[in-house]
């Protein structure tokens, strides 16, 4: 797209998503077809403003999420649960024109515990408040975090332990590396598959099965990715 003043070559972009929510895509626009529309990103490496019609035809909906700040505690309601995340109607600010809610909460975003499916931990119609992370420009959404507002168990968990423990947990999923085993509430760990008997096995299953309670030696803590490792070889010898 060449942008008024800029006549030497194409500066613009708009992206599919970023095309009139009001037409199909193929017939948004055509060529030599005036638009206006708003920057959204400005790539310097190769001299490309991306652009997006949507913007412009939403005014009011880009100047609602224009104005939140990071961090920042925005209510609504559950208006719809899909396996990729949760669509949030907000109490304040306009409606979105193409999804059930302008507010939306990825899965990793929903809890700090872990769960299968959405439906584990928030059901449609329910109020939330929710912290904003930040204006999805490419959907014209608020991306928000249910987590975020609670606190973070393996934190707690982490103040009060220490490597060497021996906690006694119960093993609540099997995976061709390891078995991961609930050591508190809401606190899992791994046991690789080298830490699970000191002889060595090809699978998991040939030592412990889900729901078997064993007992483990905690070997690491790592609270910024916050995993936690576990030992079953090494809690016989701690033990002793």
């Amino acid at each position: 797209m060449i942008l008024d003043g800029f006549t030497e070559r194409p500066l613009g972009f708009v992206g599919p998503l970023d095309l009139s929510w009001c037409k199909f895509p193929a017939a948004a626009v055509e060529v030599g077809q005036r638009i206006t529309a708003e920057v959204t990103a400005i790539d310097l490496e190769q001299g490309q403003a991306w652009l997006s019609m949507a913007a412009t035809e939403n005014a009011e909906l880009w100047a609602f999420l224009k104005s939140q700040r990071v961090g920042e505690m925005l209510e609504g309601r559950i208006a719809s649960i899909e396996r990729f995340g949760v669509f949030v109607a907000l109490d304040d600010g306009p409606d979105h024109p193409v999804f059930p809610g302008v507010g939306f909460i990825t899965m990793p975003e929903l809890s700090w515990r872990r769960f299968e499916t959405a439906s584990d931990i928030v059901q449609v119609g329910q109020r939330v408040s929710c912290e904003f992370l930040q204006f999805d420009t490419t959907n014209g959404e608020a991306r928000l975090s249910l987590r975020a507002t609670q606190p973070d168990p393996f934190q707690t968990f982490a103040e009060s332990t220490t490597v060497g423990q021996t906690p006694q947990g119960q093993v609540t999923k099997l995976v061709p590396f390891g078995a991961f085993v609930q050591v508190a509430k809401d606190i899992e760990g791994l046991v690789h598959l080298q830490e699970l008997a000191w002889t060595p096995v090809e699978a998991p299953e040939e030592v412990v099965q889900v729901g078997d309670k064993i007992t483990v030696v905690i070997t690491e803590i790592d609270r910024e990715r916050r995993r936690l490792a576990l030992s079953r070889r090494q809690a016989s010898t701690a033990i002793e």
